[in-house]
């Protein structure tokens, strides 16, 4: 099986994940209605930092994957993503190793940032703008590019963007486990 592919179905199920979870939520917050809930919070709490651990080294290692081995040559929001991914992966390691309980307080803002980036650089490849900011700079190639599409929406930035609201939701979770004890 092609590891894109793999990563793209990875992705998909991620979103379906996210989607429920969302969804689930809603209903318990504000229609008082716990059907879909049933202690996924709770449950999902007490590991989230290996959940996030995963989430990070998996981005980390595809970005690597689609860049050294496939030879996809990442344009400067892409390099921008990596900067905010790759010391995710480190900080949880060492907070899963050291038994930090404060890993959302570092891990939390690095990873809401990242979602806002790349969504913003998915926007760019979805509607291309001439002034975009990989053009000007003359040694990138083009953030408009789309080396791949799944499912008929998943490209690199997309699954960026969905790892990082993926560890910004375990680090969430993480956050009110912490604010219990």
């Amino acid at each position: 099986m092609d590891p894109i592919y793999l990563l793209s179905v990875i992705t998909l199920l991620s979103n379906i994940f996210l989607v429920y979870f969302v969804v689930s939520y809603i209903l318990k917050r504000f229609f008082k209605k716990d059907i879909l809930w049933r202690g996924i919070e709770e449950s999902l709490a007490k590991k989230s930092k290996y959940y996030a651990f995963i989430i990070a080294l998996t981005a980390t290692l595809g970005s690597l994957y689609l860049s050294e081995i496939r030879g996809f040559a990442p344009c400067i929001l892409c390099w921008y993503q990596r900067i905010l991914m790759y010391p995710i992966s480190i900080i949880l390691a060492t907070s899963l190793i050291k038994k930090a309980k404060d890993v959302h307080l570092y891990v939390l803002p690095l990873s809401l940032f990242g979602a806002v980036l790349a969504l913003y650089h998915y926007n760019l490849q979805i509607n291309p703008n001439q002034y975009a900011p990989c053009e000007t700079i003359g040694f990138s190639v083009s953030c408009t590019d789309r080396f791949f599409t799944y499912f008929g929406y998943i490209t690199i930035p997309w699954m960026s963007f969905s790892a990082f609201v993926l560890i910004s939701l375990f680090m969430l979770l993480e956050r009110s486990k912490v604010s219990k004890r």
